[in-house]
């Protein structure tokens, strides 16, 4: 079900869309590939939404920063010094979080009107990226699909096409709250890695991979998340062909559980420290499945280079349950 949400100042109409299926309800916007809400009952049987969100379009347009649920291309997390060598060329894009950038940059996915169509128990968002957008080469043809599978959980299933050599790393910007609102930090975190990515004071990884043992990134077995993390971290599984579950969050107050299965290598925790109005900081949880930061510029990371003739596939699962 598709209804008018809101209009941007040039005119352009921005569209809300509704999925429901097996006790969950998702509004996805056309603006930005935003998740707006995820409605799914806690261990009682009472439904909240469990993403941050603006009530209006108003909101996201005047609150882009904190990325709210949004679609993120082209390319996902930092690339240091706004720059990459790709085929013997340099490639300058626009810095937007000091001298690197971050998120697509200025005017990245997450701030375009995307095309949509109705889909199996969902919608399939569309754009074309041209050539030179934000400093990035070849036209990008890119598509999001959005779909409750039989269980209730939000599958978003992304593929893209190039006409010449780019660069690709997309997600999704979901704050996660499970207990509908407060402070996220007492959740409970499991997740399947064994290393993570280190970083300098601007969150460029310095190119190591380091054993989580013994760490504040131990979350192998699960416990309480805490504040303080904006880090990648290097999933044991790696690439995979099909998603497979790496993470599980859990509320002990609501009971909510939010399992997170990924075809991507990489997963950043964000804890939210940074948040503002009308949120507080770690009101919610972003578990972001990615490729790693910087990676153009890390021949050593898994590739991000897609090429003419290839498809870019990416998929991540997120299933709601209660315990």
């Amino acid at each position: 079900m598709s209804e008018l949400f809101g209009t941007l100042s040039d005119g352009t109409e921005v569209h809300r869309w509704t999925l429901e299926r097996a006790g969950t309800r998702v509004e996805v916007l056309t603006y930005g590939g935003i998740v707006r809400s995820v409605q799914v009952p806690d261990r009682e049987g009472r439904t909240a939404n469990v993403v941050l969100g603006f009530p209006d379009l108003e909101g996201y347009v005047t609150h882009p920063e904190p990325y709210l649920g949004a679609l993120i291309g082209r390319y996902a997390n930092r690339i240091a010094h706004a720059r990459f060598p790709l085929d013997g060329t340099v490639y300058a894009l626009e810095p937007n979080n000091g001298p690197n950038s971050l998120h697509g940059g200025r005017a990245g996915f997450d701030k375009r009107v995307w095309a949509a169509e109705p889909v199996e128990h969902g919608v399939r968002l569309s754009r074309v990226s041209p050539h030179g957008e934000e400093g990035f080469p070849g036209r990008l043809d890119v598509t999001a699909t959005y779909a409750l599978d039989a269980s209730g959980a939000l599958r978003i299933a992304y593929e893209a096409v190039t006409d010449a050599p780019t660069v690709i790393n997309l997600t999704n910007h979901s704050y996660f709250s499970l207990a509908g609102a407060g402070h996220a930090g007492g959740y409970e975190l499991r997740l399947a890695a064994s290393r993570y990515i280190p970083v300098d004071a601007d969150l460029i990884p310095t190119g190591a991979l380091e054993d989580v043992t013994g760490s504040r990134f131990d979350f192998r077995t699960s416990r309480k998340v805490g504040s303080g993390y904006d880090h990648n971290f290097a999933l044991d599984k790696g690439v995979t062909a099909t998603p497979e579950e790496v993470a599980e969050l859990h509320d002990p107050a609501s009971g909510r559980t939010l399992t997170v299965a990924t075809t991507e290598p990489g997963l950043q925790l964000y804890t939210a420290d940074h948040l503002g109005e009308p949120f507080a900081p770690g009101d919610g949880i972003a578990l972001e499945t990615q490729h790693f930061p910087d990676s153009p510029n890390r021949p050593e990371f898994p590739s991000t280079v897609l090429r003419p003739g290839e498809v870019f596939r990416s998929e991540t699962v997120y299933g709601f349950g209660v315990r």
